[in-house]
């Protein structure tokens, strides 16, 4: 995790001209459960990566979260800058925004409710700069991303799932409220919580995808993949289940398991490989992710594909090429057109 700093310090260095929308907002006129049955959907890349590329400090327990108030300009341009790489899915800036971690810098819950709501429409603005069918995707990170100490990464925090259900459901209401066109339930750590989540989801009739942070061949927590997976058995509101956040190599054998046990289209977008040295505060070691796996991703099952952490646009671009998502003038295809 990068040090706190103060919260009066200018997040960016520069601000981006506000990008034009094309009006009214349009939103997609399939679910995007009917976009995987037709084919690879290809999701965007790690926002906080291009937010520092854009040149905004991160260094802050709310993360890229914290820009919902201090730069929402700064998060609508990096998910454009997505958008136009030819991303089909756009991921909101909410992965560690909650109503707790935003009651620490004193913002009540109404407040807290409205850049939820905003995530949404800052997502939703981008897609509208590309003219083809782009998805929004609100995003529900785990209770450890609240802690920001890193136990997202390790998971069994010491609560039961009723506990993590009552902590998860009043986001996912307001993430709801605001109308987004899926709930990404992401870098699950285990099973617990994947469950609380689940829980937390039903009644609101959007789609979910749920979505794993692994290590080794399991669960953070070290639970096995196929009981991991198994908790989507007989969940229709759940279109796709896998990994992200996580070693490139990793999510090999993840999809495979994935496919098997749920018999549902599998989502996978793992970090670039590079590892975060906490002292050294800075990544090490060199990429890993390599585009063209995708495509034995995509044999094996892989529907929802994209990057995490550190994998950024000219990635999402040439992964769209890749996956026959780009037509020849580089702009993303629909799925099951021609």
């Amino acid at each position: 995790m990068h040090p706190a700093r103060s919260a009066d310090d200018p997040p960016c260095r520069h601000t981006p001209e506000r990008t034009p929308v094309h009006e009214p907002v349009r939103t997609p006129a399939r679910t995007l459960g009917r976009a995987l049955a037709a084919g690879p959907v290809l999701l965007d890349g790690g926002l906080s990566n291009q937010l520092e590329a854009q040149g905004c400090d991160l260094s802050d327990a709310l993360w890229s979260a914290r820009l919902l108030t201090d730069g929402p300009g700064q998060i609508e341009a990096a998910h454009t800058a997505y958008a136009r790489a030819g991303a089909q899915v756009l991921t909101t800036a909410g992965y560690q925004a909650t109503f707790e971690g935003f009651a620490r810098r004193g913002i009540g819950r109404a407040e807290a409710a409205e850049l939820f709501a905003r995530s949404v429409r800052l997502a939703r603005r981008a897609a509208g700069t590309v003219e083809r069918e782009v998805w929004v995707a609100a995003s529900v990170g785990p209770y450890g991303a609240m802690l920001a100490d890193g136990s997202e990464y390790r998971g069994r925090y010491g609560l039961s799932v009723r506990e993590l259900e009552r902590f998860h459901r009043p986001r996912i209401e307001a993430l709801a409220a605001a109308g987004p066109d899926a709930l990404a339930l992401e870098t699950v750590p285990d099973t617990d919580e994947a469950e609380a989540l689940l829980r937390a989801v039903e009644g609101y009739g959007l789609p979910v995808w749920l979505s794993y942070s692994v290590a080794g061949g399991r669960t953070r927590a070290g639970q096995r993949l196929e009981t991991a997976f198994g908790l989507v058995s007989g969940r229709d509101d759940v279109v796709a289940v896998g990994v992200n956040c996580c070693d490139p190599a990793d999510a090999d054998r993840a999809v495979r398991v994935a496919a098997e046990v749920s018999g549902k289209p599998v989502v996978v977008y793992p970090n670039s490989g590079e590892r975060w040295d906490a002292e050294g505060h800075g990544w090490v070691g060199a990429p890993t992710f390599d585009p063209g796996g995708a495509r034995a991703w995509s044999d094996a099952g892989a529907r929802l594909i994209g990057g995490c952490c550190r994998v950024g646009p000219d990635t999402i671009a040439e992964l769209a090429g890749l996956l026959g998502t780009a037509t020849a003038d580089g702009h993303a295809k629909i799925p099951g057109e021609g």
